[in-house]
């Protein structure tokens, strides 16, 4: 393991305990939730998914309840740890998404929720995925896009990790934000078809009060209308089909 890689493992080793409590509760759930059904609407039912960064299980546990089965795997060991609790039907492991322990055409689907920006060679993340994928199978990502609301997180959370606040998310990693289009360029390279890239959600849990109810009303016509307003990109693309010999 690199220092980049130990260091976002070292921090959600620390904030496993604390992590449902700021996606799986109030604003929170709202956000993950809302970013959760727009990576579902790429996949069909009752697959087999591979759910990369999983952390504590929760969008494992959401395809669960859709009607799947699936398998996570994430660096942090006190992430699988509460992956493994929380969902008992489905198998963790501990690795990175860029050397998958799986054979070829093992899953129907591949997610990635708030965990791609952390990727140093997302390339090789990509060819790793279109190998696991079964002909047809589906990728979804949602990451945090490059827009104006982003552009000041660096320092955000520069200032935390000086600060030693130990909160879900919040370090200096050197996560990289993407445009609709490097998304859409990253997908293609890897041979990937049907590619959309989309921007979502606009009522961000870390907002103040007062305006994250505003934004959450404001949600769908942001989304609609003014999307590069929106924080996150949700990029989805199929592998293709083999070509018959002959």
């Amino acid at each position: 393991m690199n220092v980049a890689i130990n260091k976002v493992s070292s921090h959600y080793d620390e904030v496993a305990e604390v992590y449902d409590h700021r996606y799986d509760a109030n604003r929170g759930k709202f956000y993950y939730d809302h970013i959760s059904r727009h990576v579902m609407e790429r996949f069909p039912k009752g697959g087999r998914l591979l759910d990369l960064g999983c952390g504590t299980g929760l969008f494992v546990r959401h395809y669960v309840n859709e009607g799947g089965e699936a398998v996570g795997i994430d660096i942090s060991r006190g992430m699988i740890g509460k992956a493994s609790d929380k969902c008992g039907t489905s198998d963790f492991t501990i690795g990175t998404a860029e050397v998958l322990p799986f054979r070829d055409n093992s899953f129907d689907a591949v997610s990635s929720l708030l965990s791609f920006s952390y990727l140093k060679h997302p390339e090789k993340t990509l060819s790793e995925t279109a190998r696991v994928l079964r002909p047809g199978g589906s990728l979804a990502v949602c990451t945090l896009g490059r827009n104006l609301f982003t552009r000041g997180l660096p320092a955000i959370y520069h200032i935390s990790e000086a600060m030693n606040l130990k909160k879900a998310c919040f370090g200096a990693f050197g996560e990289r934000y993407y445009s609709v289009e490097e998304m859409e360029q990253l997908f293609y390279e890897a041979g990937f078809i049907d590619v959309h890239v989309k921007r979502c959600s606009f009522a961000h849990y870390t907002l103040a009060r007062p305006i994250y109810d505003i934004a959450k009303k404001m949600e769908p016509f942001v989304e609609r209308n003014i999307p590069y307003l929106a924080y996150n990109l949700c990029a989805s693309g199929r592998k293709p089909f083999e070509k018959k010999a002959g």
